[in-house]
């Protein structure tokens, strides 16, 4: 909850409605007011609610004039299917405020005590996901070693493996 920006946590306090992922932490979810819908969407390896769902169902909450906030673990927008929410809404005629977040692509790495970048050695940064569809253009590792600076894999337990062999192949 700490490192939720001022505006979110605001807009948390006053919602009618929050729609919330699996990555929110109960802390943060003690920010909501009392009386207000808590609505779980979070995704869990084997389950959760599929995107389409989500946006029909942020659709309909937007029919009822409430004032809805869905909440995410993060940025909604550094793989967090922010964009896919925001156009359903768009389309639909619904206009909607996107609060960026602190992602986890800096956040986790800055908590423990190790920077992104720093001077001599990391001039930049590239962020991946290591989760990919069946079907999806797999990530090309082994260029992407080639590139320089530090990587931050996202989502990429599962796959950890097979990302460090082609990582270390790719040099």
């Amino acid at each position: 909850p700490d490192l939720l920006t001022v505006r979110a946590a605001r807009l948390i306090a006053e919602a009618d409605v929050v729609v919330h992922d699996a990555l929110v932490g109960h802390g943060v979810l003690e920010l909501v007011r009392p009386g207000a819908e808590l609505i779980d969407v979070g995704k869990r390896p084997g389950q959760g609610v599929a995107q389409d769902l989500i946006n029909v169902l942020l659709l309909q909450l937007a029919a009822t004039g409430r004032r809805i906030v869905r909440l995410k673990g993060g940025d909604p927008f550094v793989f967090g299917r922010g964009g896919e929410e925001a156009i359903a809404l768009s389309e639909a005629g619904f206009t909607c405020e996107i609060v960026p977040g602190v992602s986890s692509a800096v956040a986790a790495p800055a908590a423990a005590g190790i920077p992104v970048t720093h001077r001599g050695v990391a001039a930049a940064f590239t962020v991946v996901t290591g989760h990919r569809q069946p079907g999806e253009t797999p990530i090309d590792w082994r260029s992407l070693a080639k590139v320089g600076g530090t990587i931050v894999v996202l989502m990429g337990a599962a796959q950890r493996g097979l990302i460090a062999a082609e990582l270390i192949e790719g040099g």
